[in-house]
Formats: structure tokens, sequence, C-alpha cells
């Protein structure tokens, strides 16, 4: 095990074939935003259709949680996470040749279920082998980092697919994904088992896990933060900003780029704000409490103002998940011996958020066009819904207790 002082980056072939992992999740669950007209065209989707698409996605990744906590505790992320990732590349292959609903649906829910170790895997090296106090900085840094996958699935691939077609796209992308399983084979070594008495089967893992109570009041924020971030970003953003604020697709693309960065760049920030708030518990409430704000903003006065709406969007997305942040409040409270399996029920919960929203509002879309309600009532309504549902959540959050920092 390393010294509690080794910083991260003495590894960079291990820290390399994390975040080229991490790129890649957040590639491919982002993606449909720029190609969802042209797919939706190609395999004859209505917006129903092309909402099921993400959901499976997120659906896949948040049940493959309950297998990945406990191969990562009994088996270690290396082919835990090496697994993943030929899962996913069968499922960017499979989609690349896709030729209706049924087969699409099938591939993302395997790229999903694919990507589901990516993080976790990761954050479960960095819980091994550094010490508490440091598990939100590094975690932070991989997850920002790693979020930069999320504006590749913007501008650029929408140069990519204009290019060789959105199938051609995604092809390559399958071949890249199997380039960081060689990557993660190679590089990436497993950190010592934790040495416990106590049982590791999944049943015994989750009612530990689940009884923790100082968990609970996390859970709603983790559900109710992640969702509308994602399926905004992922969905919705080129709809919105297309047929309410009547931009082309070259500039969809700039903005999803754009908010892209913001989220990435949020990860990053949030990080140094727990030394200026005093905490991590603060530093969340008052982060998605401005993101709470935003999204009400947005979806009440947003339709008169595209720098206005987009400026919203960006602050919504950056402020809108401390995912790395309740991950270490929640790390804080679990035993080392159930660390993978605590992070990914964690995670299960983001994952399940993000799902349950892509699915509802896709729904809820589809209904309110079909019964001839203008967009920019559709799309307010949407992210006044969106902010309010996270003002409870962080209202409930606040009953938590303090994370703990030994």
């Amino acid at each position: 095990m390393l010294g509690s002082r080794a910083p991260l980056l003495r590894l960079p072939r291990v820290f390399l074939a994390l975040l080229f992992a991490y790129v890649l999740s957040q590639f491919f669950r982002a993606f449909l935003a720029v190609v969802a007209g042209d797919l939706s065209g190609d395999l004859g989707l209505d917006p129903a259709g092309l909402a099921s698409l993400p959901a499976a996605w997120f659906a896949a990744f948040a049940l493959a949680q309950f297998p990945v906590g406990i191969a990562l505790d009994r088996f270690g992320p290396r082919r835990t996470l090496s697994l993943g990732l030929a899962v996913a590349a069968g499922g960017a292959t499979l989609l690349a040749v896709a030729t209706g609903l049924r087969s699409a649906t099938l591939a993302m829910a395997l790229i999903g279920a694919g990507c589901a170790p990516v993080l976790m895997a990761g954050y479960y090296v960095i819980a091994r082998t550094y010490p508490l106090h440091r598990f939100a900085t590094l975690s932070s840094l991989l997850l920002g980092l790693g979020a930069l996958g999320d504006p590749l699935s913007g501008a650029p691939l929408a140069a990519l697919a204009g290019a060789v077609g959105w199938r051609g796209a995604i092809g390559l992308m399958a071949i890249v994904t199997v380039g960081a399983v060689a990557a993660v084979a190679i590089w990436l070594r497993d950190p010592p088992r934790a040495e416990t008495a106590v049982p590791v089967s999944l049943a015994a893992s989750l009612r530990t896990v689940v009884g923790t109570r100082a968990l609970w009041p996390l859970v709603p924020l983790a559900f109710a933060s992640y969702g509308p971030v994602l399926a905004t970003r992922g969905l919705w953003i080129a709809p919105y900003l297309g047929e309410v604020h009547g931009l082309q697709l070259a500039g969809i693309g700039l903005a999803a780029t754009a908010m892209g960065f913001a989220i990435a760049g949020g990860a990053l920030l949030y990080a140094p704000l727990v030394r200026l708030f005093g905490g991590i518990k603060r530093t969340v409430i008052v982060g998605t409490g401005i993101a709470a704000a935003s999204w009400i903003a947005l979806g009440l006065v947003g339709a008169g103002s595209r720098p206005g709406a987009i400026g919203l969007l960006l602050l919504a997305g950056c402020l809108g998940s401390p995912f790395a942040l309740v991950m270490a409040h929640a790390r804080s409270f679990l035993p080392t011996h159930l660390i993978g399996t605590g992070v990914t029920l964690m995670n299960l919960f983001f994952m399940g958020g993000v799902a349950t929203t892509q699915w509802i509002s896709g729904r809820a879309v589809d209904a309110a066009l079909a019964a001839g309600t203008a967009p920019a009532t559709i799309y307010g309504t949407l992210f006044s819904v969106f902010g309010l549902l996270l003002a409870v959540a962080v209202a409930i959050y606040a009953l938590a207790p303090r994370e703990r920092t030994a």
C-alpha cells in the first residue's frame, strides 16, 4: 500500500488508465444529445423511444452496481473494470449496427452496464490507497478530469458524425474502448485486500451498509441531483435550445460542449470550496441550493433570453451535482472492508435517479407535445420541477450528520 502522503500522480499509468476509462464513460452517457436527430430518423424513434435509450443506459448502469460492489471487494478493480469495459465495447459495436428500438435499447443497456464499474473502480483504488481526509480531493480530481469526456460528446462528436455518420462515429468509439480494456489490463494493479472476519456476501454487505443510518439523508440528494443535470445535458438541451431559442445544430453542439465543461469544472471546483465553507456538508448545501434556484429560474424566465438560458444551464450544470463530495461524505461512514459495496450502492441512487428522470421526463414531454403544448411551456415546467425536487432533497440532506474526518 502507498504511504499516506504519496500523491496520485506518482502513479501516472494507473491514474491514466482510470482516467481513460472514465472519459469514455462520460462520453457514452452524454453522446445521444448530439446524434439524437440522425439516430432517431434512422431508427424511426419518437421522443418517448429516444428517451428510452439513455434511460436503458442508466437503468443498466444502476442495476449493475450491486454485482460491481461485491466484485470490487472480492475480486479487485483490475478484473472488474476490464470485464466491464469489454462489455461496453460490445454494446457500442451493437449500437453502430442497430436496426430499431429493440436492438438500440439493448446496445445502450450493455454500454451502461459496462461503464458501471468505471468510476467506482477509481474511487475504490483511492479509498484503499489514501487516508480518509484526501478522498474528496483526489476523487474530485478524477471526476473533474474524467468529465472532459462529456464535452468530447458535443462539438467534436458533431464534427466526427458529420464526416463519417453517427454509426461510423460510434463504431470508432467501440475500437477506442477496446484500447481502454488493454490499458486497464496492463497498467492497473489491485490494492491489498482489507483483512476482516466479516462475511462479504452481497446480502450481508448490503445489510450492513443499508443499516448505516447516517447515509439515509444523503440518498434523496443523490437521487434528485444528478438526474436533472445529465437528463438535460444528454437529452433535453438540444430540443430546448432548438425549439425554444432557435439554435441550429452547430450552436447546440457548442452549448452542449460548454455545459459539459461546466459539469467538469464543477467537479474540480467543489473540492477547494470545502476549505472555504469549512466542510463537505456546508459546501454541498450551498452549491446545490444555488443549483436548485438556477433550475427554477430557468423554468420561469429562461424562455425570454437565450444568453440568460444558456447561463443558467451552465450554472445548474456546474453546481447541480456535487457527486464526489456526496460520495466522500458517504465514504466517511463506511468500514474499510465494505468500501466497494458502499460507494456502489450510493452510485446506484445517483444513477437510478438519472434513469428515472430520463424515463419520466421523456414520457411527460411526449404527452405534452401530443397535447399541443408550446415547447417553452413544456421545458419551463420541466426545469421548474427539477429545481423544486432538488430543493426538497437539499432540505433533507441538511439533516445528515457532518462527515467524519478520521
